[in-house]
């Protein structure tokens, strides 16, 4: 949980980060990889970050840039491509750390309705990172299975230790 915003900003500086680079290593050819027909495929699990960015933050009171599109905890359908998906991300996430700027940290004390249960606002805003962490660690694996290269994100990928001057882990 978060006490105070800019340990918040801090954090979401470099996880929103990473999305935008895992989103940019997906290219149009893969976006309908699933584990299989009644599962999200890649441009929609990317699409779900993006609706929960704009989604969660609303039941804090935030509005941020996209909210109009939210029907029902949801927007209805994703973008046709990845590129529009990524620039929804970042015009999102620019309006959270925008309308953060507004809070103090007593904020993050404050409590909301979330789904059902009161949560404080510094619960929350961890909830939505690790939220989106778990998608894009579900986004990893459907590129795997794709065969493409993923991003280092919380380090090196496989492919990419050599440019360390190191070998991959052993599997």
């Amino acid at each position: 949980m978060f006490r105070r915003v800019e340990d918040f900003l801090a954090c979401w500086d470099e996880e929103s980060r990473g999305c935008v680079r895992l989103f940019q290593a997906i290219p149009e050819g893969a976006v309908a990889q699933a584990v299989g027909p009644e599962h999200r495929d890649l441009r929609r699990l990317a699409w779900h970050i993006v609706e929960c960015l704009i989604e969660m933050p609303g039941r804090m009171g935030l509005r941020l840039e996209g909210a109009d599109l939210i029907q029902g905890g949801f927007i209805c359908e994703p973008p046709a491509t990845m590129a529009e998906i990524c620039q929804a991300y970042s015009r999102a996430s620019a309006s959270l750390v925008k309308a953060l700027g507004g809070w103090s940290d007593a904020a993050l004390e404050e409590k909301d309705d979330m789904y059902g249960e009161t949560w404080m606002r510094g619960l929350s805003l961890m909830v939505l990172i690790t939220h989106q962490t778990h998608h894009r660690g579900q986004m990893t694996v459907l590129m795997r299975q794709a065969g493409l290269q993923v991003p280092d994100v919380y380090g090196p990928a496989k492919e990419s230790w050599g440019h360390f001057g190191m070998e991959p882990p052993r599997v």
